[in-house]
């Protein structure tokens, strides 16, 4: 039931104001994917955690506590691709998690849902940059004996990947497929060379003594693995977001679960190979150290020395821009649907000639990098605090991973019982408890998130964020929101689905009556 009110209709606690005419026109996206460029996609935004980032977790519960948590993660996200799937097919639309929430949970929950993924991506780009900066001065320090000011690269590196998310979806999805594969060739050529090195160190993985009590496979009992859960999801963060591309994909309704399948295999095989053989060759204690920013190239120089190394981490460099280009795509197709329906500024989600949401992408940009200089700034005041910038970050965006993770399970839980006539084209192989137990995995790690100390600074974060948006939300945006695709799908019971089909103005008539 609506009503009128202020110009627009009062609907589910929210009020819709028209489209307007031209409003869809210039926030149009392209059909530019098939299956291999979303597998890409999806491989290019999560690669660089292979690199970078998982090793903190073995500092936290040593090489086995690190094992366990990979074991409980590959579960969690067999769960909740499988359902991400199914949502994904029946809503092929770019809103991705906050689509599913706000078709189960209403316009709150679809906020609380998309602002997650806001801070989850925009963060996570924030930590890759972090971390190729890193890489990058190591490799310019070996190579050439200089360093740069963190804040010099972090304006070149947002500035070419705005760039070429900005040149066009089907560059960006060539671009993926490139780099995936050059990544995961990297990661071969190490694995191949880490076998026949001698500084290879099958024991080293069991070097952390092991607290009163406890043994070298689990040396600080069993709780740190709750701590290591975040770091061991830096293997598979970001494989969530190929729901955004929906409305860029060819065929979303069969490509974005298939690419979802094969991306899980590939991630999975990636970080064993780099949890084992990278760990043997800097040892356990060494790699969970809080200084240890670049632990493949630390890895290369093991085998090679610092010069060879430096060349060799100009490959593994790939890998962490693979990801900065994956995860750059992600966090601005999240900030223009929510822009589009209203929820954000809506000058945000304007496209352009060439059919990228340009302005989210450059406002999330400005977004990360005040982040990062702010804590560049904190470092410096602070002394020995510089080596947990990147953790803190990293952080940050896996705290946002997680609290989207539960709401989508918890949607696609009522969703089943919600709308059970909606049409779904595919459905996930584990059902309802797959969901459950994704659901379920990542409550017990959001727990671990509220007992770790180590995690507080994000948190305040993240609290600040919120409070900022649902201020924002309850005193103006709730009433201006707009008919948009992921909108229509909800207030309809699922009877609207492609918007590309149906047309993006479809329930107007039925919300607003015939123009006058």
């Amino acid at each position: 039931m609506s009503h009128e009110s202020s110009g627009g209709r009062k609907v589910a606690g929210a009020t819709y104001t028209r489209a307007g005419q031209g409003y869809f026109e210039k926030r149009t996206l392209k059909r530019s994917a098939g299956v291999w460029g979303l597998w890409g996609l999806a491989v290019a935004a999560v690669i660089s955690g292979d690199f970078s980032g998982w090793n903190f977790g073995i500092g936290f519960a040593g090489f086995g506590g690190m094992l366990i948590a990979f074991a409980i993660l590959v579960l969690m996200y067999y769960g909740m691709i499988f359902s991400i799937g199914e949502m994904a097919a029946a809503m092929p639309h770019t809103g991705g998690a906050y689509s599913f929430a706000r078709s189960a949970m209403g316009p709150w929950g679809g906020l609380i849902t998309g602002a997650a993924e806001t801070i989850e991506y925009v963060a996570t780009t924030a930590v890759i940059v972090y971390f190729s900066a890193s890489y990058a001065n190591g490799i310019l320090e070996s190579l050439l004996g200089i360093t740069l000011p963190g804040w010099v690269l972090y304006i070149i590196l947002y500035g070419v990947f705005i760039a070429l998310n900005s040149a066009g979806a089907s560059i960006s999805f060539r671009f993926a497929i490139v780099v995936s594969i050059i990544s995961i060739g990297i990661l071969l050529v190490f694995t191949g060379m880490a076998i026949f090195s001698p500084a290879l160190d099958w024991s080293s993985l069991w070097n952390i003594a092991p607290d009163p009590g406890w043994n070298e496979f689990l040396p600080h009992g069993v709780l740190p693995i709750l701590f290591a859960l975040p770091f061991a999801m830096w293997f598979f963060l970001g494989i969530e977001e190929l729901p955004l591309a929906a409305e860029e994909a060819h065929d979303p309704v069969r490509d974005i679960p298939k690419a979802g399948f094969w991306a899980r295999g590939t991630l999975i095989v990636t970080g064993l190979l780099v949890l084992f053989f990278n760990t043997a060759l800097i040892g356990s204690e060494a790699m969970g150290a809080p200084d240890q920013g670049e632990p493949l190239l630390n890895g290369f120089r093991a085998m090679v020395g610092d010069q060879a190394a430096a060349v060799l981490a100009l490959f593994a460099l790939i890998g962490l821009l693979a990801s900065l280009q994956g995860i750059m795509f992600a966090y601005g197709r999240n900030m223009y649907s929510l822009s589009r329906a209203g929820y954000y500024p809506q000058f945000l989600s304007l496209t352009g000639k060439r059919q990228t949401p340009w302005v989210a992408l450059i406002v999330g940009a400005v977004i990360g990098f005040v982040a990062l200089v702010v804590l560049d700034v904190l470092a410096t005041l602070n002394e020995g605090a510089g080596a947990l910038a990147g953790a803190i970050v990293l952080n940050i965006a896996v705290w946002g991973a997680v609290l989207a993770y539960l709401l989508q399970m918890i949607s696609f839980v009522i969703l089943r019982r919600k709308f059970p006539n909606a049409h779904r084209p595919y459905r996930s192989p584990w059902g309802v408890p797959g969901a459950v137990l994704a659901a379920a995995i990542s409550a017990l790690i959001f727990v671990g998130f509220l007992l770790n100390p180590t995690f507080g600074p994000a948190i305040i974060a993240i609290v600040i964020v919120y409070v900022v948006i649902l201020l924002g939300f309850a005193l103006f945006f709730r009433h201006r929101l707009v008919l948009s695709p992921e909108e229509e799908y909800a207030l309809s019971g699922g009877q609207h689905g492609d918007p590309q089909a149906e047309g993006y103005d479809a329930m107007e008539k039925d919300v607003f009556g015939e123009r006058r």
